[in-house]
């Protein structure tokens, strides 16, 4: 088979978790889509997948289905079915360690905080994949971690958002096309 990427975006399914910070790897997903004129409508491996050309090479895009901590189930089984090698399966995720909209890829590493990370290194008991983290900043003073994440963006951090967003989408496109350490040279300002 043909050296296909994976790109899978983290989030929850479910209407109620839309626009949420923890959904910001699906938004991430639906943007290249977007923009790479692909259609993500497929539902196999407990995941929506579309399959389509970034930077002339052949990508399915993912948004897991499972909820956050279960997102390896969903991974895993699309790894497996598309015989990829690890270093070309790239994930999108939220990450409260970075300041809102900034964005850090990394060729491989832990799952720090991140439950869907973590779920995704022991199933596929490997953590040497390309990643990259979108910042939304830690939790104010007070709040509980579930209700930050699974809270909307204000519309002052929209903007930062959406720029970062956009930065997320090149970042993976430079991975596809020339690896994760160019890609770090670029976008992890």
């Amino acid at each position: 088979m043909e050296n296909v990427f994976i790109i899978a975006g983290l989030g929850n399914p479910g209407a109620e978790y839309i626009s949420t910070r923890h959904n910001i790897g699906f938004e991430i997903v639906d943007f290249l889509a977007d923009k790479h004129g692909i259609k993500i409508s497929k539902l196999k491996h407990k995941a929506l997948l579309g399959d389509g050309t970034i930077e002339g090479r052949r990508v399915i895009l993912v948004k897991p289905q499972t909820f956050m901590n279960l997102s390896g189930e969903s991974i895993r089984e699309i790894i497996e079915w598309y015989k990829v090698p690890m270093e070309n399966i790239i994930i999108i995720y939220d990450d409260i360690d970075l300041p809102l909209g900034k964005i850090r890829v990394r060729p491989k590493g832990s799952a720090g905080t991140h439950n869907g990370m973590r779920s995704i290194i022991y199933h596929t008991q490997s953590d040497e994949f390309p990643r990259v983290r979108v910042g939304i900043g830690k939790p104010p003073q007070g709040w509980e971690l579930a209700n930050y994440v699974l809270g909307k963006f204000s519309n002052d951090e929209k903007k930062f958002v959406h720029e970062s967003m956009i930065n997320a989408a090149e970042a993976v496109a430079a991975i596809v096309k020339s690896g994760a350490e160019a890609a770090m040279n670029k976008y992890n300002k």
